[in-house]
């Protein structure tokens, strides 16, 4: 026989406590919920932060006992670059979409003023995403692959000494946009007794800093325990390898070094063990939720307040989103409307400043006109003149000109006239008698025909 179950309600809100009568069935919304949960899938976002070489992709595939395909990076990149991959996980019946963004080239520039402004910008662009899938009229958040960042680990270089100035710049830019897990990188290469107090100076700084790490959540009675023994561990000094050893009769991932081994999941040589488990065994839907109601909400109200939109009015009264959009449609109308007149008179304005403008500019052309006409006027009377006393000279010239010519040609005919006469008493014919045929000297001196009369007879003349 069931017994009468109670269904606990809070009080002071008109809620009270009534007995059931019998079994109803709502104790199995947390097997729906995991049923549901489990057919859709999970997914969850790494970013890996540090500098090239401390083996941070070795790291995730040991995480995860896996080989995730990738290029290695070098140390001549330009500038911080995010490189993003997405895979597909299965585990028995759970699916996982994991994405791993690692920053490609970060630290390895001389000047490292503004290496961890690609990191916020990338972080931003994909609370940015989500927000306007929010927003939309038409929403598939049930089917939007989310990209928010859900744990940043950052890897710290085993130096042995204290933190650098670009890790302390970057996590403390970092800490209110992400779940920070600092871990001490490739931790065998610095002793047990350096490793512990090089732990306890990181701590320190951190503090001293101002940066907020991700602590494990300790108000779940179920992970309480090992949630606050594992906060004192923080941060973790892990080593990552995927060579699997032969130690004893079983085979594990260690490394091969001279003066020995070193054990990846042997707690006594580093923390990997503690990572897996706080990662991804107990805390993993906790980072989740921690990003969306912590650090996502905190760049939603952010930007929803650049926006415009309060929850408040100024006497301090609830204001509701619909009120909001009103008074910011109604407060944007007027100030476009101000803008409008603003404009408008402006634009009288100038116009009345560009028609002076353009009278002065007539009037100067007018001026100008005037000026050039009187010129022209003046230049044509001149050359017309010169044109006058030009042509006089011409006239004058041919008048000279037709009286020489008339003077030579009568000088030509009287000189002629004397040489002709001259010249036909040297050329007259001289008539030779002999007993042979005459011959006549002609004034061309050539004697063409002879003449057959008895006594008579041509001869050339010798002229």
């Amino acid at each position: 026989m069931l017994l009468p179950r109670k269904l606990q309600l809070r009080e002071g809100e008109g809620c009270r406590t009534v007995p059931l009568a019998g079994h109803v069935g709502f104790d199995s919304l947390p097997d729906q919920l995991v049923n549901k949960s489990v057919s859709q899938g999970f997914c969850f976002n790494i970013l890996c932060v540090g500098e090239t070489g401390l083996g941070k992709s070795t790291l995730m595939d040991t995480l995860f006992n896996t080989k995730f395909e990738g290029e290695p990076a070098t140390h001549t990149q330009p500038g911080v670059q995010l490189r993003s991959n997405t895979y597909d996980l299965q585990e028995s019946n759970v699916g996982l979409k994991l994405t791993i963004v690692s920053t490609v080239g970060f630290g390895d520039q001389i000047n490292k003023e503004d290496s961890y402004k690609p990191i916020v910008e990338f972080i931003d662009a994909q609370f940015e995403a989500y927000l306007q899938e929010e927003l939309k009229i038409r929403r598939v958040l049930h089917t939007y692959h989310d990209s928010r960042i859900h744990a940043c680990l950052y890897f710290i270089a085993p130096t042995g000494h204290s933190l650098k100035s670009l890790d302390l710049v970057t996590m403390k830019k970092l800490d209110s946009k992400v779940n920070i897990i600092p871990i001490i990188a490739k931790s065998d290469a610095i002793s047990k007794s350096e490793l512990t107090k090089f732990k306890i100076k990181i701590t320190s700084e951190l503090v001293n800093n101002g940066v907020q790490i991700y602590q494990f959540p300790t108000d779940d009675e179920s992970v309480a325990e090992i949630n606050g023994t594992m906060n004192a561990h923080l941060p973790f000094a892990v080593i990552g390898s995927t060579e699997e050893l032969k130690i004893g009769n079983k085979m594990m991932k260690a490394r091969q070094y001279p003066w020995g081994t070193v054990q990846v999941e042997n707690e006594a040589h580093c923390d990997f063990v503690k990572l897996r488990e706080m990662l991804i065994r107990v805390n993993m839907e906790d980072l989740r939720e921690q990003t969306h109601s912590r650090h996502y909400e905190l760049y939603r109200r952010c930007k929803l307040e650049e926006m415009g939109f309060k929850d408040t009015d100024p006497d301090s009264k609830p204001f509701s989103l619909q009120e909001t959009y009103e008074a910011k449609r109604n407060e944007f109308l007027g100030e476009l409307q101000k803008k409008e007149e603003e404009m408008r008179q402006m634009f009288v304005q100038r116009v009345k400043e560009k028609e002076a403008e353009l009278k002065e500019a007539e009037k100067e052309l007018h001026e100008k006109f005037d000026r050039l006409k009187k010129l022209h006027q003046d230049e044509k009377k001149k050359l017309e003149d010169k044109k006058k006393s030009l042509d006089d000279e011409v006239n004058a010239f041919k008048q000279r000109k037709t009286a020489a010519e008339l003077l030579q040609s009568q000088g030509s005919q009287a000189g002629g006239s004397q040489t002709l006469k001259r010249d036909k008493e040297k050329k007259k014919p001289t008539l030779h008698w002999g007993t042979t045929a005459p011959s006549v000297c002609l004034p061309w001196g050539l004697a063409t025909q002879d003449v057959w009369a008895p006594g008579y007879h041509w001869v050339k003349n010798a002229d």
